[in-house]
């Protein structure tokens, strides 16, 4: 029994799959911050010009 939970306890298999977890959102976080800050530069952009045409 000893062994087993020894074997458990080094195994990282499941710690490797959390870093990637940890990464995607890290860049998914990156995405999201980028496209918003898009956004909000383009919304400016259309209501200058929509102010520019009337």
């Amino acid at each position: 029994m000893k062994h087993h939970l020894l074997k458990f306890l080094s195994d990282e298999s499941g710690a490797t799959a959390i870093e990637y977890g940890l990464i995607a959102a890290g860049i998914s976080l990156a995405i999201i911050a980028a496209v918003n800050g898009l956004v909000t530069n383009l919304s400016a952009q259309f209501t200058s010009i929509n102010a520019s045409l009337k």
